[in-house]
């Protein structure tokens, strides 16, 4: 067990992934997210706003016309915004500012600079492109099964993993089932034990953690982001830091399903779950 204060709450109380109107994909006002989180009962939330640097147009769209850049924030208005915020709700909810990041192999040196130039709580690491592809548009998916470009994205993430090291845990692993054509029909950890493990593998080595993404309920898959036979394996390969997150990009959805969270946790064999506070694990009891 990696070093860090150690609580126990019984259930799982810290949402440690969350979108605001900093993220391209979500105009939901910081506080409507925190006060959602307030009234489900929380002690902890981080915000991890979208930082995919590179990201580029997908199929069908067209140039913002005042020149924005999709994905990206302004990282000193990220901080002078925040920051107030979190103060503000200080006696009522634990607030930390975090980011997630897209990785990409070629971002390694660009992550490191902004993770370690502004006081970060806490940065996912997550795969969003495959061959410049975002599986959420379908284009991935195009002339081929569905477990090609699931492979292709496992493949993806070793080697994000392999050239970028500036995160703590990375989000929602096999993600890109969200989006097959045919979702979990032609997935299961053991389809792709070798490409998964060597992910896990890898992430061990690095002493990053794994994200239980509750996105993959809300999607409609029946199960996290991994799926709990990757939990599991990851718990049997030794990994112990397990963070926790809806991934919502509106209030209805913070900690989504975070009822089964908690029992998922256990039955994969882990006794803890991980936030993160100034890129320091903490672990709380399940």
């Amino acid at each position: 067990m990696n070093s860090g204060e150690r609580q126990s709450t019984g259930m799982v109380l810290g949402d440690t992934h969350m979108h605001t109107e900093f993220s391209t994909d979500c105009d939901t006002p910081v506080r409507t997210m925190l006060d959602a989180a307030v009234r489900r009962g929380l002690r902890a939330v981080c915000i991890t706003d979208h930082m995919d640097l590179d990201f580029p147009l997908q199929e069908g769209e067209e140039p913002h016309p005042e020149g924005e850049v999709p994905f990206q924030f302004d990282v000193e208005e990220y901080f002078r915004t925040l920051l107030p915020i979190k103060e503000e709700y200080k006696d009522r909810l634990d607030v930390r500012i975090g980011m997630e990041f897209g990785l990409q192999p070629h971002l390694g040196e660009k992550c490191r600079r902004i993770a370690e130039a502004y006081p970060f709580d806490y940065v996912i690491g997550s795969v969003h492109l495959i061959r410049g592809y975002d599986p959420y548009y379908g284009k991935l998916f195009e002339g081929r099964p569905d477990a090609d470009a699931y492979r292709e994205a496992f493949e993806e993430t070793l080697k994000c993993l392999e050239n970028v090291e500036d995160f703590d845990s990375l989000g929602h692993l096999d993600y890109v089932v969200r989006y097959g054509k045919h979702q979990a029909e032609e997935y299961s950890y053991r389809a792709f034990a070798d490409e998964i493990d060597a992910v896990l593998k890898k992430l061990i080595t690095m002493g990053k953690g794994l994200e239980m993404n509750m996105g993959g309920v809300k999607y409609g898959l029946g199960f996290p982001n991994p799926h709990p036979d990757v939990l599991k394996r990851y718990r049997e390969l030794g990994g112990e830091i397990v963070t926790v997150g809806a991934d919502a990009h509106r209030p209805g959805h913070v900690a989504y399903a975070f009822e089964q969270a908690g029992e998922i946790l256990k039955a994969c064999g882990f006794r803890y779950y991980t936030e993160y506070k100034g890129r320091k694990p903490v672990f709380f009891k399940v």
